[in-house]
């Protein structure tokens, strides 16, 4: 059985820019949990709450039951899904502004892609429209996603926000912070003709990995993994076991003020929660959070037998 709790932390910031996804039941046997932490607006974090998960679902990987290519996959279609009208329309429809002079979106931008491009897809109708040739959003947002199946756990990753799991009262990282300094990031941002200034990507972006920014992503001879900012998450899978005691989803304005650790004690003191007042925090899957540190846990642990396996 899987019980979901949301803890919130005071605000430190007026305009939060984070959303979640939390849905129990995916399917008859699958879960799935999602913090996206926008920048430059929240839109795109906005668009992910209500998207990524769908895109999962919806991936041949996943009727297949190879959760981690269904996860990889959404990831990149998020980028996909957020061009031409069609991609224009849902942004407006999640903006947080529009500018009363020239009618735009706050954070996105106008920008003509080479007749090359390709958004037709059968599960996304191509439309026609005075903003078909939207490049795309120059907000974007971080994705930290956990997908329940039985035993087994995938999380997917792109940016700074973090998956832990507390295992006999030891907590471990599931994730990785895709920080520019870091060797492999800064080798394809290089590569990719950016640069890294005081630790930000071209001067003004502390993350190498993120969904949206469409302004990093504009190099047509590279393909979306190659890019100076890519959406390509990084990939773990984790068999379950009964010494499993919670995972906790959480954006880094937590991580920032608490170690691994730390997540420990909160979430220990409200495990004897009611089942009314957890069910209670449940009413709305996907959402605004009111913060700017949002944590998301679900007790992992699983039913039946399982075979402990090593956390990486």
């Amino acid at each position: 059985m899987i019980m979901l709790a949301r803890f919130i932390m005071q605000p430190l910031i007026l305009h939060a820019l984070f959303q979640h996804s939390a849905l129990l039941d995916l399917d008859n046997d699958t879960s799935f949990f999602g913090v996206f932490d926008g920048h430059g607006g929240r839109v795109v974090a906005k668009f992910c709450a209500k998207y990524l998960h769908r895109e999962v679902l919806r991936s041949e990987a996943y009727s297949a039951g190879d959760l981690g290519t269904a996860a990889h996959k959404a990831f990149f279609r998020m980028d996909e899904m957020m061009r031409g009208q069609r991609g224009w329309r849902e942004l407006q429809a999640l903006g947080d502004k529009i500018n009363q002079f020239t009618g735009m979106i706050e954070g996105l931008i106008w920008s003509p892609r080479g007749s090359d491009s390709n958004d037709q897809h059968d599960d996304w109708a191509f439309e026609e429209g005075p903003h078909s040739d939207f490049a795309g959003p120059t907000c974007g947002s971080t994705a930290c996603v956990a997908i329940i199946r039985n035993n087994q756990l995938v999380v997917a990753n792109a940016g700074d926000s973090r998956c832990v799991i507390s295992r006999n009262g030891q907590a471990y990282n599931l994730s990785r912070d895709h920080k520019p300094e870091l060797e492999a990031e800064r080798e394809r941002i290089l590569k990719a003709g950016g640069y890294i200034q005081m630790g930000r990507v071209n001067g003004t972006i502390n993350l190498a990995r993120a969904i949206g920014d469409i302004e990093f992503k504009q190099n047509k001879f590279l393909s979306p993994d190659k890019q100076i900012l890519t959406a390509n998450p990084d990939i773990n899978t984790v068999e379950l076991c009964d010494d499993d005691d919670f995972l906790v989803l959480a954006c880094d304005g937590i991580c920032f003020f608490h170690q691994n650790s730390e997540f420990k004690k909160p979430i220990n003191q409200n495990k004897n929660v009611s089942p009314a007042e957890q069910s209670a925090a449940d009413t709305q899957p996907t959402g605004d959070t009111q913060s700017t540190a949002e944590q998301s846990a679900a007790d992992t642990q699983p039913t039946g037998d399982t075979q402990r396996s090593e956390i990486q």
